[in-house]
């Protein structure tokens, strides 16, 4: 159904000259566009954006051309000399020179005929390159250009630098795009004139050449006008196909959903403690959506240990009590089993059945479950995105509850969406969202926030520490295992690796049970699931005190007498990250510390973060930290660069897009829903572009 108009640019990479599979595979490494399955596209190469130039406009002769800089010389070709015969490990050398002085073009492994075709001696040429002294003698190493003195104009003066990767030469990268801009169609403007003029945004097109065939640096510069044009798209992109999300979400028939309040009592009744102000608001904002006929589409948001998994529970038991069913699904096995061990015996002596659904389940344990399910004698399901697989059929499902959303993005709920499944859909997260991540990634979504921590919680004390004084640090954790405390230590990687000097944690295991005996345990990714759980539960009854683990433990794992967390190499850390590790202590009654052990050489950044880690426990301040210092790839455990999904726009540099962009698409989608307009006609190819068919499905599906 995609518009003929946009099929040169929707052919494969192979359909450009040159590139065949093997350098379509390369260039796949380096386009931004999040492939999934799907092989890249000749359209994915406009989006392929230059970070930087080199500038060939400087000219100052070969004596005043200082070492290291990319220069152009005109010269004139003195004598060639080849290198000895038989010896290839000596360069080719052709010496030229100006009125300043004489430099060596230097070239290894070279064909003789080539240069003496290229660089004639007696000849006038133009050369450019990094230049390089050696003894106080000139050099350019394999000259990037040469030119003839007739044929100068040709010889490309400013030239965008892109992202590369290992085996794929810029010549043929370049030559690739500027081919993949040849087939871009005419496009109608999609954006209104109003919008362009207040923005000096220029066209698209015309942004693309700018950024692509740029003057100077500011033309390829995040802030300037030809990058800030491109973002705009893409978050009004981003924008529409979440309203339509939302919308299409609230035409699949919601249905009210009130219980009586029974099974809410008893689970009120059955807590160890009260709900603090902010549980009792998000459970009144979340009963209010469910009793409304619209579907809920609701982001809770709330820090480590702020009481998010009860506020779920009450939510799913409103469901049973109006005779349906709810799930919660989890990104972990672990976070899964550790969900069902939180709200199994609560939900239990409230009287409602809840099962559980991962990989592991097989023959006949996994049939008796679906059975359950079909025939509604469960009421809840816990499990992995095994819960939503084919086969896995509910009697009535009214509500699904999603834990960590960061994993589960806008894709996945259009997919989700789009299969037609339709139950009341809660999202929790225990990352702090910045209120403009939260408009990228959820702007369908109502948001409820959690502020407070439950009664009882204890502050943590944090301390940050060189690794120089590692020994120092055994001592003390000795005497708080003596005294009955249990420790999490927390390395990087599960086994050295040659790249990085990060002490994996099987090393630091080895190197901690010589001093601890049995007491140490160890946990990682690459254990069986069996394996995992069997370390979890010895930490956990007290076999083990200490627990050596890789970031597995982040989410989720609920040990309320773990009082230490080391973290060993902090600084290669994000701050979410950090945040999120910090807060699996300061969970039972007694105070809880956390240490941070850092090499003394750690970078500006990464320093600022552990000190804004020392200075606050709030998770919040620390997400728009973390924005500040390390742009918004990793926040949400996505790519390095860019806002999840986007591939383009950088939140640092074009937040204040997004909330226009955000307008723009509602006040659109309020004139136009099925996007029929002149505009509307436009929009869809927006959506194409950039990779947000999925929201035009839903259109037609409407």
């Amino acid at each position: 159904m995609r518009p003929d108009i946009l099929d040169p640019i929707f052919a494969p990479l192979t359909a450009l000259d040159g590139v065949g599979t093997k350098v379509a595979a390369l260039i796949e490494k380096v386009v931004p566009a999040d492939l999934g399955d799907r092989p890249a596209r000749v359209g994915d190469l406009l989006f392929t954006l230059p970070h930087s130039i080199i500038d060939r406009r400087n000219r100052p002769g070969i004596a005043l051309a200082p070492s290291g800089a990319i220069v152009t010389l005109e010269v004139r070709v003195d004598r060639h000399q080849p290198p000895p015969r038989g010896n290839r490990s000596v360069p080719y050398r052709v010496y030229a020179h100006d009125d300043t002085g004489e430099i060596a073009l230097t070239f290894f492994h070279a064909h003789a005929a080539w240069l003496e075709k290229t660089l004639p001696e007696g000849e006038h040429v133009v050369v450019s390159g990094r230049m390089e002294w050696f003894n106080g003698r000139p050099s350019m190493v394999h000259p990037d250009h040469i030119a003839r003195q007739g044929d100068v104009d040709a010889l490309p003066l400013v030239e965008p630098v892109y992202p590369m990767t290992a085996g794929l030469s810029a010549k043929v990268l370049r030559r690739a795009i500027a081919q993949a801009r040849s087939r871009l169609p005419a496009l109608p403007e999609w954006l209104e004139g109003d919008t362009l003029r207040r923005r000096s945004f220029p066209p698209f097109a015309a942004a693309l050449a700018r950024l692509h065939d740029p003057a100077d640096p500011q033309d390829v510069a995040p802030e300037g006008a030809a990058w800030r044009r491109l973002a705009y798209d893409e978050l009004l992109a981003g924008q529409i196909s979440l309203a339509l999300v939302r919308a299409r979400t609230r035409r699949l028939a919601g249905r009210p959903i009130a219980g009586d309040g029974r099974i809410v009592e008893k689970l009120l009744a059955a807590l160890p403690y009260s709900l603090t102000r902010s549980q009792e608001k998000a459970v009144a904002e979340i009963t209010a959506d469910l009793a409304d006929p619209e579907r809920m589409l609701r982001l809770l948001q709330g820090d480590v240990g702020s009481g998010k998994t009860v506020v779920a529970l009450l939510a799913m038991a409103r469901a049973v009590e109006a005779g349906a069913q709810a799930a919660l699904m989890a990104p972990t096995e672990i976070l899964a089993r550790q969900h069902l061990a939180t709200i199994g015996p609560l939900a239990a002596r409230a009287g409602m059945h809840v099962a559980i659904l991962t990989g592991r389940e097989k023959g006949r344990e996994r049939s008796e479950t679906l059975q359950g399910l079909a025939d509604g004698s469960i009421d809840i399901l816990v499990g992995t995105h095994a819960l939503f697989q084919e086969g896995v059929e509910y009697k009535d499902l009214a509500l699904a509850v999603i834990d960590e959303q960061h994993r589960f993005g806008v894709h996945q709920r259009l997919a989700m969406t789009a299969k037609g499944q339709a139950p009341d859909m809660l999202v929790m997260t225990a990352t702090p969202i910045p209120r403009t991540l939260v408009l990228t990634a959820f702007g369908d979504m109502d948001v409820s926030r959690l502020t407070e921590k439950p009664a009882g919680r204890q502050p943590i004390r944090t301390v940050t520490l060189p690794m120089e004084r590692m020994t120092e640090l055994i001592g003390r954790i000795r005497d708080a295992v003596a005294d009955g405390q249990k420790v999490y230590w927390i390395c990087p990687l599960v086994e050295e690796s040659e790249e990085v000097e990060l002490t994996a944690a099987e090393d630091r295991f080895a190197a901690l049970e010589p001093a601890f005996g049995s007491a140490v345990g160890l946990v990682h990714g690459r254990m069986s699931g069996k394996d995992k759980d069997a370390a979890m539960a010895a930490f956990k009854d007290g076999t083990t005190r200490i627990l050596v683990a890789t970031t597995v433990v982040e989410v989720g794992v609920d040990v309320p007498d773990a009082t230490i967390m080391v973290i060993e190499h902090a600084e290669n850390f994000g701050l979410a990250q950090l945040h999120q590790l910090r807060g699996r202590v300061g969970r039972g009654s007694k105070p809880s510390s956390c240490v941070l052990l850092y090499k003394s050489d750690a970078g500006e950044t990464a320093k600022k973060r552990l000190s804004v880690m020392r200075d606050t426990e709030d998770g919040f301040l620390i997400a728009e930290e973390d924005l500040k210092l390390r742009g918004e790839g990793e926040l949400l455990g996505t790519r390095q660069s860019g806002t999840p999904g986007f591939w383009v726009a950088r939140m640092e540099f074009h937040a204040d897009l997004l909330e226009a962009a955000r307008e723009d698409a509602r006040a659109m989608l309020a004139d136009d829903p099925e996007l029929r307009s002149e505009r509307g006609e436009a929009l869809r190819l927006l959506l194409y572009l950039f990779g947000r068919d999925q929201a035009i499905r839903l259109l037609r599906a409407g």
